[in-house]
């Protein structure tokens, strides 16, 4: 693992998109060529990145607008978490364990040259999937103990973070409430 790149793993003609593309149309294309993200691209530079989940949240917190008026740049995080193509599969597993994403997008020199995901790991190597699991159930137990101290603290609602739309432990912050991943990221 320690010897096997990034750039020997990923896939290297990922669907992207201009970031004026609307959420219909990128639902659209999700969906055709059966993909669970879309890389938002300007002249071969990575601007964005929108996924299925991106879109749901969409559908939640802006319920009156049609997904065809909304442009994809603006519901894409702002914070984008890339790795290098000539970085280990190791590191990769790494940063996406670190990050909670389970894909990266993969850049060289500031440009767009693939993504890789978990299941090209897992589909790589095998032996990796124990290693996966093993880090899942390690974050799920430390997501249960912050939900434990929040709920002493008397500092806990559950619901949908108004940030990523991802249903969690929440706490009030500027007005808005969001999860502790967009809490530390904001």
């Amino acid at each position: 693992m320690e010897r096997i790149l990034v750039s020997d793993v990923m896939t290297r003609e990922p669907i992207s998109i201009s970031p004026d593309e609307n959420l219909l149309s990128c639902a659209k294309k999700m969906i055709r060529k059966m993909v669970g993200s879309l890389l938002i691209t300007e002249d071969k530079k990575l601007v964005g990145f929108i996924s299925q989940r991106d879109i749901l949240w969409a559908l939640v917190k802006k319920s009156n607008a049609d997904l065809s008026k909304i442009k994809a740049i603006d519901i894409s995080p702002k914070k984008l978490v890339t790795i290098n193509q000539n970085a280990t599969i190791k590191e990769a597993i790494s940063k996406m364990n670190r990050s909670k994403f389970d894909r990266l997008p993969v850049v060289n020199k500031n440009e767009l040259v693939g993504i890789i995901t978990a299941k090209d790991i897992v589909t790589f190597n095998p032996e990796v999937y124990p290693e996966f699991e093993e880090f899942a159930n390690i974050r799920e137990e430390q997501e249960k103990l912050k939900r434990i101290e929040q709920i002493k603290e008397g500092d806990f609602t559950e619901g949908v973070c108004e940030s990523c739309g991802g249903r969690d432990v929440l706490s009030k912050l500027n007005g808005m409430m969001v999860c502790e991943s967009c809490k530390n990221s904001i």
